[in-house]
């Protein structure tokens, strides 16, 4: 073989190693909810086409796993992160850093106050908020992890048990507050928090549970394709670039994501919360950039505020029901990509900032909305904008696949074509090459071809890796091919 054909296949192994690693960079953990839900409660697991499907119980993501180290830390072994297992009490957030910087633990001493996505790796929404301590299970895995409520002899409601972050929000909460960003593990949402008491101006105290590891969990690597698409090569998943303008209740939500048609596609469903928290962009909100909490590469509906002033952004639905209230079922989680509003003594702010995560009713009355709920006055939209996701197809492979070796392709490297020879007497429905951002490139129809061999042009694809993802009945399988 020529020396710089050689060379050039030694570059494109190095490349697809390279790409291999920001994939696995920013992996996604499930939400561990497995019921399926309507609007007001749990159902039977609603068969394709059939009302509500699509929610967050029909996919799974990468499965949740934990190590114990036997030493207070746990070892997520799917974001590679090592975590404290005990926060110990509430702190500031000032002393939070002066912890992580003189900690010694696991005979470790490089611990860091966790981001915000980071933080939200941990959350399962599994997990039910309950009325009281009697009914209510944390949003986070306590076989591995401590997970106190808060003190009610302290006049704490058993709710007050919230772990900040580092993340910091860069416009102001409630009248004119810095905030911090943290997870609640009792109640399931992600809310900013005044970073010191309003009353007074001394510090707020909150848990904190430090973090090593992995200093690349959390950063986007995103890739526009010029169809109307994203990708993100660190956590494996395409996007829908543009919202469509239009506002659902969750259910027509869940059937616009499902019969959704894009960029060759028919695979997008409504994403779960932490896939669609994964995009936000916390350097951003209306007040100090004029735009939504989201990269400059994606486009967010413009609206007006209940008050009627310009300038905000919505909701986003997920497809993931929040255990939240007197009757589990009828809450779906939203991420508010503009400020997330709420009314108190009947001003409206700010309540919890831009990327904050909370819920709303599933369905109601378009007329009757917006409403406020809550001692914050959240606002409640209820009928909310939409953004599609879709796992990549070389990521989908290692999700719930199965490779075999009933195929065959060579020549690989290929120049102008390559040959694909079925060996077992499986039905194979379609095969589809897609470049490395998950884009697909072509589809080929091999007539239902059960065994024997096939030809695939490839003569006018750029030289670069590619992938022929072979679609049977039961399975995907994927085998990656090198043009040159």
């Amino acid at each position: 073989m020529d020396f710089k054909k050689v060379l050039f296949i030694i570059s494109i192994l190095l490349f697809s190693t390279l790409i291999y690693s920001q994939n696995i960079s920013y992996k996604i953990v499930d939400t561990n909810l497995k019921t399926f839900y309507n609007n007001t409660s749990a159902i039977s697991e609603p068969a394709e086409n059939n009302d509500f499907f699509g929610q967050d119980a029909h996919y799974n993501g990468f499965q949740s796993s934990y190590s114990n180290n036997g030493d207070s830390t746990i070892t997520d072994n799917v974001t590679r992160l090592i975590w404290q297992q005990n926060m110990g009490e509430k702190i500031s957030f000032n002393d939070a850093f002066v912890k992580a910087d003189s900690l010694s633990l696991g005979n470790y001493t490089d611990w860091r106050v966790p981001t915000l996505k980071e933080l939200y790796s941990l959350i399962q929404f599994n997990g039910i908020t309950g009325q009281s301590t009697a009914n209510a299970k944390p949003y986070i895995n306590t076989d591995y992890f401590d997970q106190p409520f808060g003190d009610e002899s302290l006049g704490e409601r058993y709710i007050d048990a919230q772990t900040w972050s580092a993340t910091e929000y860069v416009g102001k909460i409630m009248h004119e507050n810095d905030g911090i960003f943290g997870v609640n593990f009792i109640d399931g949402r992600i809310k900013g928090y005044p970073k010191t008491k309003p009353a007074t101006g001394s510090p707020n105290k909150m848990y904190f549970r430090l973090v090593r590891g992995n200093l690349d969990y959390g950063k986007n690597n995103f890739i526009e394709n010029n169809d109307g698409t994203i990708t993100d090569l660190a956590t494996g998943l395409m996007w829908q670039q543009s919202d469509n303008a239009q506002t659902y209740d969750w259910q027509t939500a869940l059937e616009y994501a499902e019969n959704m048609e894009l960029a060759g596609h028919f695979d997008w469903r409504l994403p779960n919360p932490k896939e669609l928290q994964s995009i936000v962009d916390y350097t951003r909100c209306p007040d100090v950039t004029n735009s939504a909490a989201i990269d400059t590469l994606f486009s967010c509906t413009e609206i007006n505020d209940p008050d009627g002033n310009p300038g905000h952004f919505g909701f986003y639905w997920t497809g993931t029901t929040h255990h939240d209230g007197p009757q589990i079922g009828k809450h779906a989680i939203y991420i508010a990509f503009g400020e997330a509003q709420g009314k108190i003594n009947s001003e409206l702010l700010d309540v919890h900032g831009a990327g904050a995560q909370r819920g709303d009713p599933k369905s109601g009355e378009r007329e009757d909305y917006p409403q406020f709920f809550g001692p914050q006055g959240d606002v409640r939209y209820v009928y909310n904008f939409v953004r599609c996701v879709r796992t990549l197809d070389t990521l989908q492979t290692g999700l719930n696949s199965i490779q075999k070796n009933e195929i065959n392709i060579y020549p690989n490297p290929c120049s102008d074509s390559c040959n694909i020879t079925f060996y077992e007497n499986t039905l194979h429905s379609k095969i589809k090459v897609v470049n490395i951002a998950g884009k697909t490139i072509k589809i080929i129809n091999p007539q239902n071809i059960k065994s024997g061999t096939i030809q695939v042009k490839m003569d006018k694809l750029e030289p670069g890796i590619y992938y022929l993802i072979i679609q049977n009945r039961n399975e995907i399988i994927s085998k990656k091919i090198i043009k040159v």
